[in-house]
């Protein structure tokens, strides 16, 4: 676990996938061909912990969604990238607008589509309930599947990494 915080410690910018790991996956249609998506309120106060405490975070999903874009703009994240099949080029970007390397850079995924970026990637983070492969090629997993706490844990990792946890915590002790 220590080579693990070592890196967690080198992270200036997470990248989450959506659909899989900020959500559980399930794609829900209304009879309008509305698209939801339930997103996990733990999840987002430890996305909200850690940019406030220096850490960037982006989005890149295979996947178009209105209600993404609503939740990360509620959330404070304006590095989203949406509709990126092939999710390499929009890391890439990413990279280059931020002025980061690969070592400083962490991302968490669940299935195929993902293993491109991170392979790359100085911190690659698998979802518990994540394709076998992603498993295998990840330096550390997650207790929760995505959409049920997953990205709580991450955050919470990052957190510990940059030694801040305690003290994020002792502002909720009062």
């Amino acid at each position: 676990m220590q080579d693990i915080l070592e890196k967690a410690a080198r992270i200036e910018l997470v990248i989450f996938d959506v659909d899989g790991v900020l959500t559980d996956g399930s794609l829900f249609y209304g009879d309008d061909g509305q698209e939801y998506k339930a997103f996990n309120s733990k999840d987002g106060h430890g996305m909200v912990m850690l940019r406030e405490n220096g850490v960037q975070i982006g989005i890149i999903t295979g996947r178009s969604s209105e209600v993404v874009r609503i939740r990360m703009q509620s959330l404070g994240v304006s590095q989203v990238y949406q509709g990126q099949r092939d999710k390499l080029p929009a890391y890439e970007r990413i990279k280059a607008e931020l002025g980061l390397e690969d070592g400083q850079i962490a991302y968490v995924g669940d299935d195929v589509v993902d293993l491109p970026v991170m392979t790359r990637v100085g911190l690659a983070i698998a979802v518990a309930d994540a394709h076998e492969l992603v498993c295998e090629r990840a330096h550390w997993r997650t207790r929760n599947p995505g959409g049920r706490g997953a990205a709580r844990e991450v955050c919470e990792l990052l957190l510990r990494g940059r030694g801040l946890y305690e003290a994020e915590m002792r502002r909720y002790l009062g």
